[in-house]
């Protein structure tokens, strides 16, 4: 059906609006980096002071003096204020030492980092030494990234992105697809509004970086030593060099919508005029015409192209991509993938205003399009199989993670978006047949009379008056200045109708206005992801923080998977402690099951507990058969408190067997 009075200008700016409100409501955002370690332990309980207190992360972050505090049960600061960089081979480590003679009780340790790949990540824990007590220690309960200024800042980092695509896909849907395009104004405003988009954004993170790192206090963005800060270090860096970038776009913009687009003109055309095909004057056969527009052509290809991977790569150097397994790969790749989306996304988006506004666009120019999409749709699996495989790791971890299920709803709307895209193709094939058909006009003609009703038959009889020939027009301004108003609406309606009088063109319309809002949406979920911690990393801190539990009334639950390197050597075994206290009155059980989660018999297990810092153990466990896959041991004494090595033994034949070790926290 048509869509009479629809203006989808609207729709994309309350969808992304929507969507920025959507995303900017995931807080706090998680981060690459993630405390992986401490010592002392979380909860733990240490007989005498620690000479330091040290922080092990999964990935590089930068820290200062004031990064790092260490409260005593009054509150006060009682760390010697310098942090140590522990930092050796791949183990990211920092310290900060404590004075001789801390009382007993309970110490609260505060952190605050900044991740490599921009975000920041802070967190609180409590030790005590001796027994643990009552703490006025005051934490911010508020993570940094997080409240009113951090969904300031994922809203402009959502816009920055879309800005991007409008700015690199549209100069690009010109450049390659529809050269007349750069005479069109509401292609030259998408274009424009791109680049103000992305600038402003841009700005904004700037701005926004200190209490978003910081303080979480929205007046803290006119701190100026705070803004030198952000200004020297990585992401600070990035935003930078994309406002020079920025600097060499509009240059580049003032001569695609200038000179390019007069050497595109048609002869005798006004100004928003195309040729029948889009790509150049009618008649102009002179090669110095034909040598300047290619060489502008090119000129604006290499340096449009430049521009672009440069913002790409200022996101590139700053993110995800920069950290983790292969950075040397991640980042070329990162780029691509974000020059396909803008390619295919903003391509979109500067289709669907040439379809809703300005002339009829050329069969040529959409076919064009169609066949760029698809290249670039390829090159968005590609690259985005390699980053799912870097940033994933396992099939596991796209059903148990944040980042996993984030993934999946995107490879869906991109699914839905690729069929959708076919559907357009589809239209496009049966525009160019129809267009073959019409030898007289490159869009169908609307018949010469199409009954004009309602408000549309009003304005023509009214604006008759003011055609030549008619009676002359009244000598009072203001009716004159109402009769050009008709006249103008009059030339509007007729331009509509003569639009949506082809079915086929209302059915590419309605298709791509289709693609357009998925993409406004995918773009969301885009950006959500470059804010949620990839799952590798969340599986790795599972990993090295199993068997730790920050309530110390909650039992102690371990799972080692093992394999003795023989046949059916494989499986895994989950470990109870119950209630995971020191002293006796402890009970575990334990499973063990094959690599399909059966339980299963093995000839021998065996369980042992061992405290080296108060040169204790092993503590063998007497374990009972109780069933199935299935051991238990009651009345299991762990005389004091602290950091445990727990030994799992499992022989599964003769002579094939493995031991594993975990670490438990035991109050």
């Amino acid at each position: 059906m048509a869509l009479t009075g629809f203006r989808p200008r609207r729709l994309l700016v309350v969808l992304a609006v929507l969507c920025g409100v959507l995303a900017a409501g995931i807080a706090p955002a998680a981060a690459h980096a993630a405390l992986t370690g401490s010592d002392p332990a979380p909860g733990s309980v240490v007989a005498h002071a620690p000479e330091q207190v040290a922080l092990t992360f999964s990935e590089g972050v930068a820290m200062g003096d004031d990064s790092l505090r260490v409260l005593d049960p009054q509150g006060r600061r009682v760390d010697r204020g310098k942090l140590r960089d522990l930092c050796s081979g791949s183990v990211v480590k920092y310290g900060a030492g404590l004075p001789p003679g801390l009382a007993d009780g309970t110490y609260t340790v505060a952190w605050q980092a900044i991740s490599a790949d921009s975000h920041p990540v802070s967190g609180a824990f409590t030790f005590s030494i001796g027994a643990p007590s009552k703490t006025a220690a005051a934490v911010p309960q508020q993570q940094v990234g997080g409240g009113l200024v951090g969904a300031l800042y994922e809203i402009a980092r959502y816009l920055a992105y879309a800005g991007f695509v409008l700015l690199a896909g549209g100069a690009a849907f010109v450049l390659a697809c529809r050269p007349a395009g750069a005479r069109v104004r509401s292609v030259q405003r998408l274009v424009v509004h791109g680049w103000a988009l992305l600038t402003g954004a841009t700005l904004a993170m700037l701005l926004l970086r200190t209490p978003y790192t910081g303080s979480g206090k929205l007046a803290d963005v006119f701190d100026l030593g705070g803004l030198q800060q952000v200004v020297l270090s990585k992401p600070g860096a990035a935003l930078l060099a994309r406002l020079l970038l920025l600097a060499a776009a509009a240059l580049f913009m003032a001569v695609l919508f200038g000179a390019y687009a007069r050497a595109h003109r048609p002869e005798g055309d006004g100004p928003e005029g195309d040729g029948p095909d889009g790509d150049g004057p009618e008649g102009d056969d002179t090669t110095g015409a034909v040598k300047r527009r290619r060489d502008l052509t090119l000129g604006l290809a290499v340096g449009g192209a430049a521009v672009a991977a440069g913002l790409a790569t200022t996101w590139a150097i700053a993110e995800h991509a920069s950290t983790g397994l292969q950075p040397a790969v991640a980042m070329p790749v990162d780029v691509l993938h974000l020059l396909a989306v803008a390619a295919w996304l903003g391509g979109l988006a500067a289709l669907l205003v040439s379809l809703y506004g300005g002339p009829p666009i050329e069969r040529t120019a959409v076919r064009r399009f169609s066949r760029i999409a698809f290249g670039s749709v390829l090159v968005l699996v590609a690259t985005g199989t390699y980053q799912s495989w870097r940033q994933v790791g396992s099939w596991r971890a796209l059903t148990d993670t944040s980042y996993g299920q984030l993934l999946l709803v995107k490879v869906g709307l991109v699914v839905v978006m690729v069929a959708v895209a076919g559907l357009s193709r589809r239209w496009t094939n049966r525009l160019a047949a129809t267009a073959t058909a019409d030898t007289t006009t490159a869009a169908v003609a609307v018949p010469a009379a199409v009954p004009a009703t309602g408000a549309d038959a009003e304005t023509e009889a009214e604006a008759d008056a003011a055609r030549p020939g008619a009676p002359t027009a009244p000598a009072d301004p203001d009716r004159a200045a109402q009769l050009a108003r008709q006249q103008a609406a009059l030339a509007t309606a007729r331009k509509k109708r003569a639009r949506d009088a082809d079915p086929v063109r209302r059915g590419l319309r309605q298709s791509v206005l289709t693609e357009a809002a998925i993409a406004v949406v995918l773009l969301a979920v885009t950006t959500a992801l470059t804010t949620t911690e990839p799952a590798r990393t969340e599986e790795a801190v599972q990993a090295a923080t199993a068997g730790r539990s920050p309530d110390a009334n909650q039992p102690r639950v371990l799972t080692v998977p093992f394999d003795t390197g023989g046949p059916g050597g494989r499986g895994s075994a989950r470990i109870d402690l119950d209630p995971g206290h020191s002293g006796g009155g402890n009970e575990l059980r334990l499973r063990i099951s094959d690599p399909s989660g059966k339980a299963r018999d093995v000839p021998e297990v065996k369980v042992s507990f061992t405290l080296d810092t108060k040169k204790l153990g092993p503590l063998p466990v007497a374990l009972h058969h109780s069933g199935t896959g299935h051991w238990t041991a009651s009345g299991v004494q762990l005389p004091v408190p602290g950091q445990w090595q727990l030994s799992l033994l499992v022989r599964t034949s003769d002579i094939d067997q493995v031991t594993e070790t975990r670490n438990v926290t035991i109050n």
